[in-house]
C-alpha cells in the first residue's frame, strides 16, 4: 500500500514540475516568458557634428543614433534608423551625419537640424558597411563586406559608383579615409593598404612589403598629408606621408594586437590611438619619436573613436564617453545609460544556467537573470563570451577577441582574467568541462585569414593552460565532448575570417587527454562542412551535421551507427543539451525531443522563431533537468517540461 501511495505522490510531483524526472511524452510543457534575453547600450559609431556627438548603436534593432552633448554629458535626442541592425561607420558633411548600417548595408542621412532619418543608397549585393568617410567635397565612400567594395555616394546627385572590389579575393574593406584625389582603402583578411584614384579608379598597393603579413589594414585616420593605419593582429601603427609613402614609421604598442581608434592632432605633430587588449590610450609625439603611455578608461577598454580638438581626446568606448584633459592628465567619463542612451534587446550568444540564474552573454556584458526575483542584472565584460561553463560555483566564459578564458561566480560577481588560449587563436566555439581531467576544454577559431583551429586545455587547479592548434588539419575545432579521459572534437571546415576552406568535410576526432595525442579522426558524414553539436550520451556520441541529420556515433567501433533528420536553423547549424537523462535539441524555431532508443524526435515547442547573434541556435538545461532555457524573439524564455 505504501508503495502505491508513493508511486502516486512521484507521479504528481513529476507532472508538476516538482522533481528532475521531466513530464511524460506527449505532455505539453508551460512556457515561462523571462523578458529580454539581454539588454545593452551597445555603441559602434560616432562622429561630431558640431558641438554634438553622434552615437550610432550596434547589435539592436531599431538601430539607434544619440546626440550627445559633452558639456551637459546627457543625450538630448535620438533618432532610429529605418532599417539596419546596427552600425560601424558614421561620417559628417555640414549639418548632415551619414550612417552605414549592416544587414542590409544601407546609408543613411541623418538630418541633425530635425532629428529625421531618410535611406538615402544601399550597397548591394554587400550586406554589410564596414567603413564610412566623407571627402571634402562632401562624396561619401563606404567599405564593405563580404565582397571586399569600394562604394562612392553622391549627395548632390543621389546616385552611386561601384569602384568595384579593392584586393581580388578579398572580403573586407573594414576602415577608409579620403582625401581631395585619393580613397585609402585598409583591406583584410590578407593586409592591404590600396590607394584608389577618385576620378580614373586607378588602384596602387600602398602597404609596405614588410608588413604584408598582417592581417588587417583595420583603422585608419587622415589629417594633413598624414595617414595613420592601425594593424592586426599585431598591435602596430604605421604613420605614412600620403605625398611620398615610402616615408612611414611603424609605432610598437608593446603586447597589444590591436588599434582600434586613432586621431591625430596634425598642429602638434600627435596622434593618439587605442589598443587592445590592453585597453590603453596613447599619445605619439612625431617631433620626438616618443610614445607615452596616457591611460587606461578600465581593464580591456575598446576605443571605437578617438577626437583631438579643445584641449583634450575625446575617446568613445562600448557603452561610454571619456575625456583626457591634456593639461592636467586627468581622465573622466560618462557611463552612456546613465546619460540617457537606454539600453535595449540584443542579440544573445551564449546561454547557460544554475539551479538559481540564468546568464545570457552579449556585447561587452553578461546579463545574470535572477530566477528568484524575476529580475537582471549585467556585468561588465570586455569582449564577447562565446560559451559559458557551469562548475561548482564558477561559470567560465570562453571569450572573443583573442580567446580569453575568464572566471565569475554565478551571481555575477567576481569576474578576473583567468588565461588565454594563444596560438593565434581568436574565437572560441564551444567549451565542455571534462570532470575526469578536471579541465574544461575549448575548442576556437584561429585569427583572421589564417588556418588552423584548436584545443585548448585549461586546469583550473593550478592555473594553467595548454593549447594544441591544428589537431583536425586546416580546420576550426566547432563542438567539443569528453567521456573516460578522451575529448572528442567536431571541426567545421572553415579557418579564421576572411579564408577560403582548405579542407571539404568536417571531421570528428578523439584527443587523448593523458597522452594530449590525436588517436584517430574520422569523417562521420559524408558531406558535411560543419558539426555544429556534438554531445556523450550514455556509450555514444550524438551530433548534428549541415547535411540536415543527428546521427548517433559509436566511439569503440569508431563509425556512425544511426542518423535521423533534424530541423536545421538558416545558418545550417543545430544544439543538444541533457536534461535528466534525456536529449533535447534546437534548431531556434522549436524544441524537440530526442529519443535514442527509437532513434526518433519529438516536437516539444514550436513558433519560437529565436533572435541570436551568430548560427548557433541557443538552448541550456537547468541542473537538475525539470526545465529548459531558450529564446523566443530576444526573450528568455523557460520551458517547464
Amino acid at each position: 500500500m505504501r508503495r502505491i501511495r508513493f508511486f502516486t505522490a512521484l507521479t504528481l510531483a513529476m507532472a508538476l514540475g516538482l522533481t528532475g524526472a521531466p513530464a511524460a511524452a506527449g505532455a505539453t510543457p508551460v512556457v515561462e516568458d523571462l523578458g529580454p534575453a539581454s539588454q545593452v547600450t551597445s555603441i559602434s559609431a560616432a562622429e561630431f557634428v558640431g558641438d554634438r556627438l553622434y552615437l550610432g548603436t550596434g547589435g539592436i534593432k531599431p538601430t539607434r543614433i544619440g546626440a550627445y552633448d559633452p558639456a551637459q554629458r546627457k543625450v538630448t535626442s535620438i533618432t532610429e534608423l529605418p532599417s539596419g541592425d546596427g552600425t560601424w561607420a558614421a561620417a559628417a558633411v555640414g549639418t548632415d551625419l551619414y550612417v552605414g548600417t549592416y544587414t542590409p548595408g544601407d546609408i543613411h542621412k541623418v538630418d541633425t537640424r530635425t532629428g529625421t532619418a531618410t535611406k538615402v543608397a544601399d550597397v548591394r549585393p554587400d550586406n554589410f558597411i564596414w567603413s564610412l568617410d566623407a571627402a571634402p567635397d562632401g562624396k561619401i565612400y563606404a567599405g564593405t563586406y563580404p565582397r571586399g567594395r569600394v562604394v562612392e555616394y553622391d549627395p548632390a546627385t543621389g546616385q552611386t559608383r561601384d569602384f568595384g572590389q579593392a584586393v581580388a579575393g578579398e572580403q573586407y574593406v573594414r576602415s577608409i579615409a579620403v582625401d581631395d584625389t585619393t580613397i585609402y582603402a585598409g583591406v583584410g583578411a590578407k593586409a592591404h593598404l590600396i590607394a584608389i584614384d577618385r576620378v580614373t579608379g586607378a588602384k596602387r598597393e600602398l602597404l609596405p612589403a614588410e608588413l604584408a603579413d598582417r592581417t588587417f589594414v583595420a583603422t585608419l585616420a587622415l589629417e594633413g598629408g598624414l595617414l595613420a593605419a592601425g594593424l592586426s593582429a599585431t598591435g602596430d601603427l604605421m604613420l605614412m606621408e600620403t605625398a611620398d609613402p615610402s616615408r612611414h614609421v611603424l609605432v610598437d604598442a608593446p603586447g597589444d594586437s590591436y588599434v582600434t581608434a586613432i586621431g591625430i592632432d596634425a598642429p602638434n605633430d600627435d596622434v593618439y590611438f587605442g589598443t587592445r587588449p590592453s585597453g590603453t590610450l596613447y599619445r605619439y609625439d612625431r617631433d620626438s619619436a616618443k610614445l607615452d603611455r596616457l591611460a587606461v578608461p578600465y581593464d580591456g577598454a575598446s576605443f571605437n573613436r578617438i577626437f583631438v580638438g579643445g584641449g583634450k581626446v575625446t575617446g568613445v568606448l562600448t557603452s561610454s564617453v571619456v575625456e583626457y584633459d591634456l593639461a592636467t592628465g586627468e581622465l573622466t567619463g560618462v557611463d552612456l545609460t546613465q546619460a540617457g542612451m537606454p539600453p535595449a534587446p540584443e542579440l544573445a550568444m551564449a546561454v547557460t544556467a544554475t539551479r538559481d540564474q540564468v546568464l545570457v552573454s552579449g556585447k561587452a556584458g553578461v546579463q545574470v537573470h535572477d530566477l528568484a526575483t524575476g529580475g537582471s542584472t549585467r556585468t561588465f565584460l570586455p569582449g564577447e563570451a562565446k560559451a559559458m561553463t557551469v562548475v561548482g560555483k564558477q561559470v567560465y566564459l570562453s571569450v572573443y577577441t583573442l580567446a580569453y578564458l575568464f572566471g565569475m561566480r554565478p551571481d555575477g560577481s567576481d569576474l578576473r582574467r583567468l588565461a588565454r588560449v594563444g596560438e593565434e587563436q581568436n574565437r572560441p566555439l564551444d567549451a565542455h568541462h571534462d570532470p575526469v581531467s578536471r579541465r574544461l576544454l575549448v575548442g576556437t577559431q584561429p585569427e583572421y585569414g589564417l588556418h588552423g583551429g584548436a584545443l585548448a586545455l585549461y586546469d583550473p587547479r593550478g592555473d594553467r593552460i595548454e593549447t594544441f592548434r591544428n589537431i583536425i588539419a586546416n580546420q576550426s575545432i566547432r563542438s567539443v565532448t569528453a567521456r573516460f579521459g578522451t575529448a572528442y572534437v567536431a571541426s567545421e571546415i572553415s579557418g579564421g575570417l576572411g579564408t577560403t576552406p582548405v579542407a571539404k568535410q568536417a571531421e570528428l576526432a578523439a584527443f587523448d587527454l593523458r597522452t594530449k595525442r590525436v588517436r584517430w579522426s574520422v569523417v562521420p558524414v559524408e558531406g558535411a562542412t560543419v558539426i555544429s553539436e556534438l554531445v556523450s550520451h550514455g556509450a555514444m556520441l550524438y551530433g548534428i551535421a549541415d547535411t540536415g541529420v543527428l546521427f548517433e556515433f559509436d566511439p569503440r567501433r569508431k563509425k556512425v551507427t544511426r542518423t535521423v533528420a533534424v530541423p536545421l536553423s538558416k545558418s545550417r547549424t543545430g544544439t543538444i543539451v541533457r536534461a535528466s537523462g534525456r536529449l533535447y535539441g534546437t534548431d531556434g524555431e522549436s524544441v524537440y525531443r530526442i529519443d535514442p532508443l527509437a532513434m526518433t524526435t519529438s516536437t516539444v515547442v514550436d513558433g519560437l522563431a529565436a533572435q541570436a547573434y551568430g548560427s548557433q541556435p541557443l538552448l541550456a538545461a537547468a541542473p537538475d533537468g525539470a526545465a529548459l532555457y531558450a529564446l523566443r524573439g530576444r526573450n528568455l524564455v523557460r520551458i517547464v517540461l
